[in-house]
C-alpha cells in the first residue's frame, strides 16, 4: 500500500469523527444564533465597533450554542432513532457513544459560559446560561408532553440578540427587546411549518408538536397566521425607536407582508408543498430583515 493510501485510510476515521462532533453541535442552528448575536451586538454598539469584543462574544455564544445542541441530541437520542429525519444523527446511528457526547457537550457549554464571563461581561454570560438552561430543562422535556413546547422554546430561541446587545453595552435597552420580539414571533411560522411537513415523523418520535394533535391543520394554520400578522407592527418598530430609517420601514413592511402571504396560503391549503414554501420564506425573511437593520 502506498504512503498516500495509508494516510487516506488512517485519516478518514478521524475526519468522520470530527464531522460527527460538528453535527452534534447543530451547525445550522448555531449559525442562526451567531447571526442574531451579531445583529444585537452591531445595533447595541456605541461609536466605533469593538471588533475584538465582537469576536469574543461570537466565540463564547457559539460554544454555548454548540453545547446546547449537543446536550439536546444526547437527551433526545432515543426519540431521534425512531424518526426518519433524525435517525442518521451520530448518537442514534451509534457513531458516537453517549459518554463522549456528554463530555463534548459539557466542555462546550461550560467553556462558552465561562468564556463570556471572563472576556465579555457577566450579563452576556448570564443570558447565555439562561438560554442553555431553559432550552434543555424546560423546552426539551416539554416536547414530549404538551404542544405549548413551541411557545416555551421560543423564549430561549429569541435570546441571541439580547446576548449580543448585552455584550456590546453591558445593559438591556428597549431596542434590544424589540429585536427579541421579532425573533420570538418569527419562530412560530418557521417551526410550525417544519412540524407540519414532518408531523408523522414527530408522532413516531413521541414529540407533541401542534400538527401532531391537529391533523386537520386548523389550529396550526391559525397560529401561523396570528404570529405572522403580529410581525407586521413589531417588524417596523425599530424605525420608531430610532434604530433605522424609512428604507428599513418600507423594506420591513414589504418583507412582513410577503411572509404573511406565505403564511395565509399555507394555513388555507394545509399542504406540505405550501408549508415548505413558508419554511423557505421564513429562512429568507430573517437575514433580509437583519440586513436592512445593519
Amino acid at each position: 500500500m502506498s504512503t498516500l493510501a495509508r494516510n487516506v485510510t488512517t485519516s478518514s476515521p478521524a475526519r468522520s469523527r470530527l464531522a460527527d462532533y460538528a453535527e452534534l453541535a447543530k451547525p445550522e442552528v448555531s449559525s442562526l444564533v451567531l447571526a442574531s448575536t451579531l445583529v444585537g451586538f452591531y445595533l447595541g454598539a456605541r461609536g466605533t465597533l469593538d471588533w475584538v469584543l465582537l469576536a469574543h462574544a461570537l466565540v463564547g455564544t457559539g460554544l454555548v450554542a454548540g453545547g446546547t445542541g449537543a446536550f439536546n441530541q444526547l437527551l433526545e437520542r432515543e426519540d431521534d432513532a425512531r424518526m426518519r429525519r433524525t435517525a442518521g444523527r451520530p448518537l442514534p446511528a451509534r457513531r458516537l457513544e453517549p459518554g463522549a457526547a456528554l463530555r463534548f457537550a459539557a466542555l462546550l457549554s461550560a467553556g462558552g459560559i465561562l468564556y463570556l464571563a471572563l472576556l465579555v461581561n457577566g450579563l452576556a454570560s448570564l443570558l447565555a446560561f439562561a438560554t442553555w438552561a431553559s432550552y434543555l430543562f424546560l423546552y426539551t422535556p416539554l416536547k414530549k408532553r404538551t404542544t405549548w413546547c413551541t411557545a416555551v422554546g421560543a423564549f430561549p430561541g429569541a435570546m441571541p440578540p439580547l446576548i449580543g446587545w448585552a455584550a456590546a453595552r453591558g445593559t438591556l435597552d428597549p431596542q434590544a427587546w424589540i429585536l427579541y420580539a421579532i425573533l420570538f414571533l418569527w419562530q412560530f411560522p418557521h417551526f410550525l411549518s417544519i412540524a407540519w411537513m414532518y408531523r408523522e415523523d414527530y408522532a413516531r418520535g413521541g414529540i407533541v408538536m401542534l400538527p401532531v394533535v391537529d391533523p386537520a391543520g386548523t389550529a396550526t394554520g391559525r397560529q401561523i397566521v396570528a404570529y405572522a400578522l403580529a410581525l407586521l407592527p413589531v417588524g417596523v418598530m425599530p424605525t420608531f425607536l430610532g434604530m433605522a430609517g424609512p428604507v428599513y420601514f418600507l423594506g420591513a413592511l414589504l418583507l412582513s407582508l410577503g411572509f404573511l402571504w406565505f403564511s395565509i396560503r399555507a394555513a388555507r391549503s394545509h399542504s406540505n408543498l405550501h408549508a415548505k414554501h413558508l419554511l423557505h420564506a421564513s429562512v429568507a425573511y430573517l437575514p433580509l430583515l437583519f440586513a436592512l437593520l445593519m
